[in-house]
């Protein structure tokens, strides 16, 4: 069976976390880079990827690298690469996306041209013909120039990975569906510990940790341009992918998630996403300012996304905020908090220091996850 090198975009800061996921579905690390894991697997690997990834941004299918200083060296490169093993007679192809970083090409929409323009001169070679009618099924490709290297992959994915199908309604400021799951996957919560998030909007870190409790994978209810892929992935291999995934979510009753926010509105949203997900029988969600926070179980976790305030408006109720959050920490001193946010006075308006404080990046928001530990709770008695 072909192997290929597959590229998975991740969010800034969290390419261990994605770089263990890979692992565990069985396949071997090529490189570890900001933002981005590069691995190696077979026609499958593109499958299973796309399904079970709970933290990436996409699964990029590479097709080659090398180094062009000049549009006359991306053209030349580009057209090395052997496209007629990626994309067949009739395949409907353009460069969605390029970028270039500390690069001396760096106009976007030149080098979308050429690089068209190069795999259209390859194929013609190939396929002996003046003239493509590309009416068969997507293969959109991806640029990336990095220090003059440049970087060609396929878009298996098509829509970001974050788009699972179940957030149909969302508020202001959503944090996406990947970046909520990694943050959960950067503590050491697991479904037999209470988790609770107090501005849960429209829901995301509680339908994120559910669908982790059950093991189901996140690409079950969506659809991937790969699929129409059937020169590089047969389509028993999609069966394969799906089924596996079937065979692992195991329904459970017996997890305790909560989601809380001061909105009756977002609460309504919140509990319509998670029914979506199929999961709103694991998630109890309620109108509750974060004041109120409060629980009688011991060690559980509190994992949020509050309000940045990125809006100079948006700034001047923050230290209360925050400073709440602080009250309930002392109120519940058995438990962990993790809270994502860009608002760089979390530890003074809490007034207490975090144990662990890691920068992620939300789109091109520069965030800081701060980890304040609870005690760890005292080990079962074995019977």
């Amino acid at each position: 069976m072909a192997m290929f090198d597959y590229i998975a975009p991740c969010h800034f800061g969290v390419e261990a976390v994605l770089k263990k996921e890979i692992i565990s579905l069985g396949y071997e690390i090529i490189s570890v880079e900001n933002g981005r894991v590069t691995f190696r697997g077979d026609e499958l690997a593109l499958c299973r990827a796309n399904i079970f990834l709970r933290t990436a941004e996409r699964i990029l299918l590479k097709i080659g690298s090398f180094k062009a200083a000049t549009f006359d060296e991306l053209f030349e490169g580009t057209k090395e690469l052997e496209w007629e093993n990626y994309i067949p007679i009739n395949g409907r192809f353009w460069v969605t996306k390029a970028a270039s970083v500390k690069s001396l090409l760096y106009s976007g929409s030149d080098i979308q041209s050429i690089v068209k323009k190069a795999v259209v001169e390859r194929l013609k070679l190939k396929y002996h013909r003046d003239w493509f009618q590309e009416d068969g099924n997507s293969y959109p490709l991806r640029v990336f120039i990095m220090n003059d290297v440049v970087t060609i992959a396929l878009d298996s994915s098509g829509n970001s990975l974050h788009k699972r199908g179940y957030r149909l309604l969302q508020g202001k400021a959503p944090i996406a569906e990947n970046l909520a799951a990694s943050i959960i996957m950067l503590t050491p919560w697991h479904s037999d510990r209470i988790l609770v998030d107090p501005f849960c909007g429209s829901g995301t870190i509680p339908i994120e940790a559910a669908l982790m409790a059950e093991g189901a994978a996140p690409g079950m209810n969506r659809s991937f341009t790969a699929e129409g892929w059937d020169n590089l992935a047969e389509r028993k291999s999609w069966y394969m992918a799906i089924e596996e995934a079937n065979e692992m979510r195991k329904p459970k009753t017996d997890v305790v998630i909560q989601g809380y926010d001061m909105d009756p509105g977002m609460i309504k949203i919140a509990r319509e996403n998670a029914k979506l997900a199929g999961v709103d029988h694991l998630i109890h969600f309620q109108t509750r300012p974060v004041s109120q926070l409060s629980n009688p179980k011991k060690y559980g976790f509190v994992i949020t996304n509050p309000p940045y305030g990125e809006r100079l408006e948006d700034k001047e109720g923050l230290h209360s905020i925050y400073g709440e959050i602080g009250d309930a920490r002392r109120r519940l001193d058995t438990w962990s908090f993790f809270i994502i946010t860009s608002y760089e006075a979390v530890e003074s308006c809490m007034r207490i220091r975090a144990d662990k404080n890691r920068k992620i990046y939300n789109g091109m928001i520069k965030t800081y996850f701060y980890q304040f530990m609870g005690p760890k709770p005292p080990k079962k008695n074995k019977q």
